[in-house]
């Protein structure tokens, strides 16, 4: 049965965490509020949860979701290396709208589809989001839209999109911030994964709310694409 929890009132947000928390370790999907749009998450080291956030999504396997963490020691146990220039970015830009694609570590037992060995981490700028981190660990997130639709940035908009493929939605009232014309209202997302090379620069893969220029001014324009 599909629940929605207001988290602006105190017992509905310790009820709605409990809830949620409770669904992600079942394998069931939730719904949460971050700083950019409403998120889809379910666990990231559940491949059968991966893969029904995909298809609540419809949404091939070709486009794995990024992993959403709580903070940037998760950061170096999920990549097999944090280049100097991703530590300047998170430290300038995490918790916040940065998703850092890096190599991820073979070790890791999960399958959030064809990632081709790298994950796109981000830390987001949300309490409730954070509480529920902390709480669960990594969770594989993506916005909480059907495909092609627009990304929510209210609870109602993911319900009316998903509606009972989600167990739990938290409700942290509208998301979100303005951004350039033309750029997304999600996170920017840096690929790092090319910077080993002798040649390798940063490449900005999606345009959101922390513009490119923001980047460069962190780890220099010599080094971003």
């Amino acid at each position: 049965m599909t629940a929605v929890y207001d988290c602006s009132i105190e017992s509905e947000l310790l009820e709605g965490l409990r809830a949620a928390r409770g669904a992600i370790g079942r394998g069931e999907l939730v719904v949460l509020p971050t700083d950019t749009v409403y998120g889809l998450a379910a666990d990231a080291f559940r491949a059968e949860a991966v893969q029904r956030l995909l298809d609540a999504k419809e949404r091939g396997r070709d486009a794995p979701p990024p992993v959403l963490i709580p903070g940037i020691p998760t950061l170096n146990a999920l990549a097999e290396n944090v280049p100097e220039a991703v530590e300047k970015l998170v430290k300038e830009f995490w918790p916040g709208g940065l998703t850092v694609i890096v190599e991820a570590r073979e070790s890791l037992l999960w399958d959030l589809g064809e990632t081709k060995g790298t994950v796109a981490l981000r830390m987001p700028d949300n309490r409730h989001a954070l509480h529920l981190l902390a709480d669960t660990g990594p969770l594989a997130v993506s916005s909480a839209n059907i495909s092609g639709m627009p990304a929510a940035r209210t609870a109602a908009d993911a319900l009316t999109m998903l509606g009972d493929r989600v167990s739990v939605y938290l409700d942290g009232g509208t998301v979100g911030v303005e951004v350039e014309p033309g750029a997304d209202q999600a996170s920017t997302i840096v690929d790092a994964t090319n910077l080993h090379l002798p040649e390798g620069k940063l490449r900005i893969v999606r345009q959101g709310v922390i513009p490119a220029d923001e980047i460069a001014r962190v780890v220099g324009a010599e080094l971003v694409a």
